[in-house]
C-alpha cells in the first residue's frame, strides 16, 4: 500500500471536513505536519488500483462476511459540472434526474457494496470494489454528427468482470446479487446463473417478453410480462426471451409521492421462495442508494478540487475507505451516518 498513513489521515480528513476537501486543508488541519506539497504528491504521483483497494477492505470483510450475504451493484455520478473534461470526467446519461433524464458531467462509478447480516448488531455494509468508467474511445455519433468519446468496455462487462474476481479470487461468499432494470440483461443472468452458480434477484422492464412454459417457449410464444395477469403477492415460474432456465416472475405495486401507482417486477432464479421472500430481499438494495447519498453527503465524494485524472481517481478511492470508517462508527454507535455527522459537526462549533 502506497503511503498507509497519508491514506488515513486524508480518509478521516473527508469524515471530518465540512467544506472543499484539499490539501491545504488537510495540512492546515495537522499544524503543518505534512506540508501541502506531500498530500498532493500523495493524491497525485501514483494511481491507487483495485488491488490496493482490496487490500484496505480484505481485513473487514473477512471478520463479516457470511454465506448469506448480499452484493448490490449500482451506480452512481459524482457531479463534476465546473472541472475541465478528461477520460473519467465526461458525459454520462442519469436517469434518476427527475422530473426528465438527462446527460450530466461527472464522473460515474460502479459499486459493489456487500451487506453482511450480523444476527442481533444489525447489518454492516462495505464496497467491496468499485469502478470508475473511462471514455477513451472516439465515434462518430450519427444523430449529431460530431465525435464523442465511449468507454471501450461496458459497464455490465465491467460488472461481470468483477463480480467474477470477487467470487473467484478474493473469495467473497454471497447469496444474492441485486440489481435494478439497467443491469437485468439476459447475459448477466445468465452469468450468474451458470459461471458464479449463485443467486440474482433483478427488476425488469414491463416490456420484457417471457413464456409461461418450456412448450411456448420452444414454440416461441412470447407475452410481454405487464401482459400476463401476474396479481400483486404471486411469484410464478416462467422463461424469459433469450434465457433458457426458468426464473421466478413477481409484481409490487406501489404509491408515488404524488398519489400515483406504478409497479415493479422481479425475477429471481431462486425458485424456492415465494413473492413476499422476493420482494423483501429486493428491498434491502435501496442500501446502496443510501450508500451513494452519504457518499456524497459525509465524505466529500464530490467535494475535490483536485484537477488530474490520477489525484481525482486516488480521491474516490479515499472516499470509499472514508465511508467504510463512518459504517463501522455509525455500528458502534449505533446510529446512521448522517446522524454522526451531525455530531461532528456540533463538536466542531
Amino acid at each position: 500500500m502506497k503511503k498507509p498513513l497519508l491514506l488515513d489521515l486524508y480518509s478521516d480528513y473527508l469524515i471530518s471536513s465540512f467544506r472543499m476537501a484539499t490539501a491545504t486543508g488537510l495540512s492546515e488541519l495537522l499544524g503543518g505536519a505534512f506540508s501541502h506539497d506531500q498530500i498532493s504528491r500523495f493524491l497525485g504521483q501514483e494511481l491507487f488500483t483495485q488491488k490496493d483497494y482490496w487490500k484496505c477492505v480484505k481485513p473487514l470483510v473477512r471478520k463479516i462476511q457470511h454465506p448469506l450475504g448480499v452484493i448490490k451493484v449500482d451506480d452512481t455520478i459524482e457531479e463534476k459540472p465546473h472541472s475541465t473534461e478528461n477520460e473519467i470526467i465526461c458525459w454520462h446519461w442519469d436517469h434518476s434526474k427527475k422530473p426528465k433524464a438527462g446527460h450530466v458531467k461527472g464522473i460515474n462509478i460502479l459499486n459493489f457494496l456487500y451487506q453482511s447480516p450480523l444476527g442481533q448488531q444489525g447489518h454492516i455494509s462495505v464496497p467491496v470494489a468499485f469502478e470508475i468508467v473511462k471514455k477513451t474511445e472516439p465515434y462518430l455519433d450519427a444523430k449529431s454528427g460530431k465525435v464523442k468519446k465511449r468507454s471501450p468496455v461496458t459497464k455490465n462487462e465491467m460488472l461481470r468482470e468483477r463480480l467474477y474476481i470477487l467470487h473467484k479470487y478474493n473469495k467473497v461468499p454471497f447469496r444474492y446479487v441485486l440489481w435494478d432494470t439497467w443491469f437485468s440483461s439476459k447475459e448477466n443472468l445468465a452469468f450468474v446463473h451458470y459461471q458464479l452458480e449463485k443467486y440474482f434477484i433483478g427488476a425488469i422492464k414491463s416490456n420484457r417478453t417471457a413464456a409461461l412454459n418450456v412448450e411456448d417457449k420452444l414454440a416461441g410464444k412470447f407475452d410481454k410480462i405487464s401482459e400476463l395477469g401476474l396479481q400483486t403477492g404471486q411469484a410464478i415460474t416462467v422463461w424469459l426471451k433469450g434465457t433458457d432456465f426458468p426464473v421466478l416472475l413477481t409484481k409490487q405495486v406501489f404509491t408515488n409521492k404524488d398519489g400515483s401507482t406504478g409497479e415493479l417486477h422481479l425475477v429471481t432464479n431462486d425458485l424456492e421462495l415465494d413473492a413476499q421472500a422476493i420482494s423483501t430481499t429486493y428491498e434491502t438494495r435501496w442500501g446502496v442508494e443510501v450508500f451513494h447519498k452519504s457518499l456524497k453527503q459525509n465524505v466529500g465524494l464530490e467535494k475535490s478540487p483536485t484537477k488530474h485524472e490520477i489525484s481525482q481517481s486516488n480521491h474516490v478511492f479515499a472516499a470509499m475507505i472514508a465511508w467504510t470508517k463512518l459504517e463501522l462508527l455509525s455500528l458502534k454507535e449505533q446510529t446512521n451516518h448522517f446522524a454522526l455527522k451531525t455530531r461532528v459537526y456540533v463538536k466542531a462549533l
